[in-house]
């Protein structure tokens, strides 16, 4: 039996000649140097050791082309290429261990006795045939491969409960401080201007839309929070990359409400298989699941108890949970058959459900005020008129709240009792049509953004109620339009169609 030799040449010169099948049987030369290739891609999609990054133009004419790499090296990127508002850039590492995980499968190619040529052992066959002869591994090499086992274990650890797909390599990218927010988070919030240009386009949710939120931790801020009818909850870096994060499959059904918890680190979902989740955001843990009697359509967390939040749906009831004991606390009971939405007013004694309890006589229980203590009802004479509302928003400097109403009008109440509604302001010239379109105040009051159900944004100014610009920003329906709580006139709009996108 004659023994195999292996060269222990340096780690320079055996990475820039080493060759390693790819998935088709193709021979990959491996690159001594990091490669970097910045090309357009699909926002979200998923491949690893990739480090994405923002580019400084705006909208979709100012992304350029670079390339550093011979063309063949496109050629195997498979890449797809989707609507062209993103880049992503390649490194050198990610080559690095694919040809390692390559290295250790076994080789399909075959041995010709007669012409001289070896067959290529992996590392295990040559260990158990020559025992005390192992092949030269570079340095780099060996060092990423110490550092995969505990990666691995980390990712099964969080699938386990949750179908979580990553879709940027490492989780440094959920804890990072954007360098864009951070000369904004020292100093107070300016004037809100109306966005004009297009930032991100992202449309990797295969349903519609449901609701969008921004991170409550100012510091983790870039991140954006997307619920769809596709059964996903989505998390975005929507302020440096426009990339998906992470994709939560917890639901078997429509996700119809999702929020973030007060410390960003979690996020609560309900939707129409009548799911309760809460979901650690970095391992897809579920820390809390609870099935309910029925669908869910609404969710909002108390503002002061973190640990407690309130859930409605397509049921006469409203329940309020305590995450520490996952048990319910109180039930808070009204004549009707669906909640559309939940507001809780300032310090989170009271509460407002919005219902679709609308008849042709009377429009009680349209809005009902609560007690959040003894669960007894305050008021559910707050609005008169015969329109649903589906969505309620709570300004953020001034007691007042107003309410999407299915009329194409927003209509302005009081915060405090009696709730009483301001005849002289009303916000009118988008469509609803039916659509749950969501409203909301910016960070400083002065301006009320919706969307509509024609696909455009339309910007009020709030104290006069006119209508300052439109902005034709979807297709479909916009049911969604927010405002970023510390970037200055950064907002983000989804739709019917399942797209997200980032205005400033």
């Amino acid at each position: 039996m004659s023994l195999v030799a292996y060269e222990d040449s340096d780690s320079e010169t055996e990475t820039g000649k080493t060759e390693a099948p790819d998935a088709s049987g193709r021979q990959t030369n491996q690159l001594s140097s990091p490669v970097s290739c910045v090309q357009h891609f699909a926002p979200g999609s998923s491949e690893s050791g990739c480090e994405l990054y923002r580019a400084g133009s705006t909208g979709t004419s100012g992304w350029s082309r670079v390339c550093e790499d011979p063309p063949e090296h496109h050629a195997q990127n498979n890449t797809d290429l989707a609507p062209p508002y993103c880049q992503r850039v390649y490194s050198g590492h990610a080559a690095l261990s694919v040809a390692y995980k390559n290295y250790e499968q076994p080789s399909s190619s075959s041995t010709n006795s007669g012409s001289g040529v070896s067959k290529k052992r992996t590392h295990k066959d040559s260990t158990t045939a020559i025992k005390g002869i192992r092949p030269y591994i570079p340095k780099r090499l060996r060092q990423e491969n110490s550092n995969k086992p505990e990666k691995e274990e980390s990712d099964q650890r969080g699938s386990s409960d949750c179908d979580v797909k990553l879709s940027v390599s490492g989780e440094q990218t959920l804890r990072k401080i954007s360098e864009l927010i951070k000369p904004y988070l020292a100093s107070k919030y300016k004037v809100t201007e109306v966005p004009k240009s297009l930032i991100f386009y992202m449309s990797k949710h295969s349903g519609p839309v449901n609701e969008i939120q921004w991170c409550p931790v100012w510091e983790q801020s870039h991140m954006l929070l997307s619920a769809s009818m596709d059964k996903t909850v989505k998390v975005w870096d929507a302020v440096d990359t426009g990339c998906c994060l992470k994709t939560f499959s917890c639901h078997s059904c429509a996700v119809r409400a999702a929020q973030w918890s007060s410390c960003g680190r979690r996020i609560l979902s309900g939707g129409f298989d009548s799911m309760l989740h809460l979901t650690d955001v970095e391992t897809g843990k579920q820390i809390f699941s609870s099935k309910t009697e029925f669908r869910i359509s609404a969710l909002k967390f108390h503002p002061t108890e973190s640990n407690v939040f309130i859930c409605g749906g397509f049921s006469p009831e409203v329940k309020a949970w305590d995450l520490r004991t996952s048990k319910v606390l109180r039930v808070y009971k009204a004549a009707v058959q669906q909640t559309l939405d939940i507001l809780f007013l300032p310090e989170g004694r009271e509460f407002l459900t919005s219902t679709d309890a609308v008849s042709r006589d009377s429009a009680d229980r349209t809005v009902i005020a609560w007690d959040f203590q003894s669960a007894a009802k305050i008021s559910n004479q707050i609005f008169h008129e015969r329109y649903t509302c589906p969505s309620l928003t709570l300004h953020p400097k001034e007691p007042v709240f107003v309410a999407q109403t299915n009329g194409n009008y927003m209509a302005l109440f009081s915060a405090q009792r009696p709730y009483r509604i301001n005849k002289k302001k009303r916000y009118e010239g988008h469509k609803v049509e039916g659509f749950a379109v969501g409203c909301e105040f910016s960070p400083d009051g002065t301006l009320l953004v919706t969307g509509s159900s024609d696909g455009k944004v339309f910007f009020y100014n709030y104290h006069s109620s006119r209508i300052i610009r439109t902005l034709s920003a979807h297709k479909e329906a916009c049911v969604s339009a927010i405002f970023h709580p510390v970037l200055p006139s950064l907002l983000a709009t989804c739709d019917w169609a399942g797209e997200i996108k980032v205005w400033q």
